[in-house]
């Protein structure tokens, strides 16, 4: 990722019509939000941007209405939310884009609030239509990303809208590339990524671009499973995926070449049954039973990450070590996080995390705030770790390098 990207902290904003893209797809139910963290994030963009005297416009999708108006997908709620924790009015509009949308941002004084309705309320803006594009652009006189969560999209509202109006990154989206940059293209070394979750063919793009550039990888997880699995060990009735065996052999071997050093689990907690409360019993990985499950890794397992962990500088979390979410197979990953965020805590480590159930699973373990920092994207952190270009990120580098010329 390039540092040439333009930061809207360097522009005057001052009575211009400030056209945002955001990412408050929160979860809702019954109309509720039930996790605010992703208006919570963007509330500093939003309170900088009045602070300055901007006329604030802001976009986002919510959920999959599929290119049709639906209540059900409406920011209605977003919008009343951004009022209370803004401590004023968010004007709001049925429409993202036509007269409605224009009649309301052209009524703005400098310092006011507006949400735009539901991006996706047109396919258009999933086609990255130009034309869409354009009708966005009327709105404003400058356009700002700072939604990283969507920059592995491209939208009309990630990536056409850069063609229509002078573009600049966000705060969170300038932070988000900083840390992620720093951890991947310039760590400071021993540099360590943790690796769960699932399935090994949903993270065979990662683990191929990761090996070569880090001193230690931890493979933890069901995934852990289809490891030991291409190593010979028996693994019972665990989520284990015969057909990629031989990838994961060719991972190991990447490792061994590449000089990274590959930490499996040395013993599991099993039980027979998935379910909270299972009965369960930590054994070494040579003698897990024909009819139980590996959910979780032990204390040996627990206690050589967090060694390992000891002797590094930065950290790269990508997914649990275990079924975290019942009771009891979290202890793993819960010890783990507590670890890293106390070393961290202690300068003693950098550590930078994100994607999937990596949040939740943080968050579970008290440790998410004393990280170095927690991404809340999942698909565009997952494709930046596969190092993939982003597009709504290629879109600003491309117009700062126009400009420059």
């Amino acid at each position: 990722m390039s540092s040439t990207i333009q930061s809207i902290e360097d522009v005057d904003v001052a009575g211009k019509l400030v056209l945002v893209r955001a990412d408050l797809n929160v979860p809702l139910k019954s109309g509720e939000i039930t996790d605010s963290t992703r208006i919570d994030r963007f509330l500093p963009t939003a309170k900088g941007l009045i602070a300055r005297g901007a006329r604030v416009v802001i976009m986002s999708h919510l959920g999959r209405p599929d290119g049709e108006a639906n209540p059900t997908y409406s920011l209605a709620p977003i919008a009343r939310e951004l009022a209370a924790k803004l401590g004023q009015d968010v004007k709001f509009t049925n429409d993202c884009v036509g007269q409605t949308a224009e009649s309301m941002v052209h009524e703005m004084q400098d310092g006011d609030v507006a949400l735009l309705e539901n991006l996706r309320f047109h396919k258009a803006e999933t086609e990255n239509d130009d034309t869409f594009a354009t009708r966005l652009s009327i709105l404003a006189d400058i356009y700002v990303n700072d939604a990283f969560s969507t920059a592995h999209r491209a939208h009309a509202s990630t990536v056409a809208i850069t063609r229509k109006l002078p573009s600049y990154a966000g705060p969170s989206l300038m932070a988000e590339i900083s840390a992620l940059s720093s951890a991947l293209s310039t760590p400071e070394k021993p540099v360590a990524a943790l690796v769960g979750g699932a399935k090994v063919s949903s993270k065979i793009g990662v683990l191929e671009y990761l090996v070569p550039k880090m001193d230690k990888l931890i493979i933890g997880g069901g995934m852990a499973n289809t490891f030991l699995a291409a190593l010979g060990y028996n693994v019972g009735k665990s989520l284990c995926e015969m057909d990629a065996l031989d990838t994961a052999r060719k991972i190991m071997d990447t490792a061994k070449t590449s000089g990274c050093e590959l930490i499996l689990p040395e013993d599991v907690v099993v039980a027979k049954e998935f379910a909270a409360g299972a009965e369960n019993h930590t054994v070494p990985i040579d003698a897990i039973p024909d009819d139980a499950m590996a959910l979780d890794v032990g204390a040996k397992s627990e206690a050589t990450t967090i060694e390992a962990l000891k002797s590094c500088k930065t950290l790269l979390w990508n997914g649990p070590l275990g079924a975290f979410e019942i009771e009891p197979f979290g202890h793993g990953t819960f010890a783990v996080a507590k670890a890293a965020a106390e070393l961290t805590k202690q300068g003693k480590l950098i550590t930078v995390a994100g994607g999937g159930d990596t949040a939740a699973a943080l968050n579970a373990a008290g440790a998410s705030d004393d990280f170095t920092y927690l991404s809340t994207a999942g698909g565009a952190f997952l494709e930046w770790l596969e190092g993939r270009e982003l597009p709504g990120v290629a879109a600003l580098e491309n117009q700062s390098r126009t400009e420059a010329a």
